[in-house]
């Protein structure tokens, strides 16, 4: 990941040395890293423009108040939205953080650094007849035999597993035919066993049976036409087609499905803690928007049918 600009040699070695930390210690994914780099590689390019050329890594310790709310206003003004700045300015603060501990210097000024306010979006789930309906749409979608087992496997290991789609991509023939459970590596290297349903089994029967090519036991299990490895894209474009036919909105994407799938256990009864490590959610926050989706769902309902709502 090289690190490129007008920013002092200095910087960009410390900046260099946390990332590969982030990555070999934290377990960090090369995107979350790349995404990392660019928020405090803006930073430190507004620094050199701000405090003038010539800045080191001591102007990590010197940093004020009054530059970090003028680099946030900057940011602003350029068009970078709030949920962009807080995860910007969060990245800068571990970053200074660290620098911090190695040089011996009170980050205080930057760690103190309010983010913007912003409202989290809600998870879009499907409606529980929706997600099945786009299972059987589309299988019906190909005059292909195994092209079309292969997108219903795919799309019912979303729904039926919680499964991202770089998770269900990355499936190896060897891990074929499917257990009760499966083991899945997911962001940032966090390991969690998912149980898998009948239905998930059977559609990765179907598929490895007509799949027409020979694979070795490492190799993806899921291919497209040509035989490489199936693409996410491939698997975007299947659902576009059936939401199309179905009419549901833009918003039933692959990763829809993985909301269905914890939405509907949640509505079924199912405990927060339970869903979090099903999704492999580093934090419990990050599952508790489902509580605020069935919430929104259970207010619909009332509103629409309670004969006193209105």
């Amino acid at each position: 990941m090289p690190l490129a600009g007008v920013i002092q040699p200095g910087l960009t070695d410390a900046l260099q040395r946390w990332l590969s930390e982030l990555g070999s210690v934290g377990g960090r994914a090369d995107k979350t890293l790349s995404a990392y780099q660019q928020d405090v590689l803006g930073f430190l390019g507004f620094l050199q423009t701000y405090e003038g050329d010539g800045q080191g890594v001591a102007a990590l310790s010197r940093l004020s108040t009054r530059t970090m709310r003028a680099w946030m206003a900057h940011e602003r003004e350029r068009g970078l939205s709030a949920r962009s700045l807080a995860r910007a300015l969060s990245a800068v603060k571990n970053f200074v953080q660290w620098q911090a501990d190695r040089e011996g210097f009170d980050p205080t000024a930057v760690l103190m650094t309010r983010a913007p306010r912003f409202k989290n979006k809600l998870p879009r789930p499907l409606a529980e007849d929706a997600a099945r309906a786009v299972i059987d749409v589309v299988e019906e979608q190909t005059d292909s035999d195994w092209v079309a087992a292969r997108d219903v496997a795919v799309v019912t290991l979303l729904y039926g597993c919680g499964l991202r789609i770089s998770e269900a991509l990355s499936l190896t023939r060897a891990e074929v035919p499917l257990t009760a459970t499966l083991r899945i590596m997911g962001k940032g290297g966090k390991e969690r066993i998912v149980p898998v349903i009948p239905a998930a089994q059977s559609a990765m029967d179907r598929y490895v049976a007509l799949c027409p090519f020979e694979l070795a036991p490492d190799e993806a299990v899921f291919r497209g036409v040509r035989g490489g490895p199936l693409s996410a894209r491939q698997v975007q474009k299947a659902m576009a087609s059936a939401r199309a036919l179905l009419g549901l909105p833009a918003t039933a994407t692959p990763h829809a499905m993985r909301h269905s799938f914890a939405t509907h256990l949640l509505s079924a009864g199912g405990d927060l803690r339970t869903i979090q490590e099903l999704l492999g959610h580093a934090s419990l926050s990050t599952t508790q928007a489902y509580t605020a989706v069935d919430t929104a769902r259970l207010m619909e309902v009332y509103e629409t049918s309670h004969p006193r709502a209105g």
